[in-house]
């Protein structure tokens, strides 16, 4: 039997044999319950954006600058986010905003890697997945989850370059490391570092 701690801490799931009882699966998991805890305590607080509070984006800090009377539109600076409307769509809107952010950085670093792959720009979509930061189809079509756009633009950029190499190596042998590391310009096992360190934090903001 496996046990595993849902993404959002509320729940937990067993994965049982085909002999197994649902009976059995309580017990085990009744036997976790400090490990569960323990778990639990490593998730990051959720903590949805407000005024006066800060949002990353390509990996700074962002003071939200909010007034009512402003317009809607979301305005970034080096320090700060300025925005105005609703406050009790401020969440909403400041999620599309970094989606549409994160879709023109894409757009941008995927016509990058297929120029250096040799390759022609692929189509791509959003992923909103808690467990993968990118996918590739057999077909070439890049998935990319939007929360990337709140890490530094190195880690980002790391996560392309890894979906690219896929589209030539549908695997992860030496060719395809070999590829990556051609690729990627930047230090590789410095970015993914830091996304294992840090990629549960990008889930506490946003639903």
């Amino acid at each position: 039997m496996t046990l595993r701690l849902a993404d959002d801490g509320e729940s937990a799931r067993v994965t049982l044999p085909r002999w197994g009882t649902t009976r059995e699966a309580l017990k085990f998991a009744q036997s976790r319950a400090d490990w569960l805890e323990a778990q639990r305590a490593k998730k990051p607080a959720r903590a949805e954006p407000v005024p006066g509070g800060t949002l990353q984006f390509r990996g700074r800090e962002l003071a939200i600058d909010w007034c009512d009377s402003r317009p809607r539109r979301v305005v970034a600076s080096d320090t700060a986010i300025r925005l105005g409307g609703p406050r009790e769509t401020l969440t909403p809107r400041l999620k599309r905003w970094l989606q549409g952010e994160a879709r023109s950085l894409f757009a941008q670093d995927l016509a990058f890697y297929a120029g250096r792959a040799g390759l022609s720009t692929p189509d791509f979509s959003l992923s909103g997945a808690r467990r993968r930061w990118g996918s590739c189809s057999s077909n070439g079509t890049v998935r990319l989850n939007w929360r990337l756009v709140m890490a530094p633009d190195p880690v980002r950029r790391s996560v392309v370059a890894h979906e690219t190499a896929h589209r030539v190596h549908f695997d992860h042998s030496p060719a395809f490391h070999a590829l990556l590391a051609d690729l990627f310009e930047a230090d590789l096992p410095q970015a993914e570092a830091w996304l294992k360190a840090n990629g549960p934090g990008l889930f506490a903001t946003f639903d």
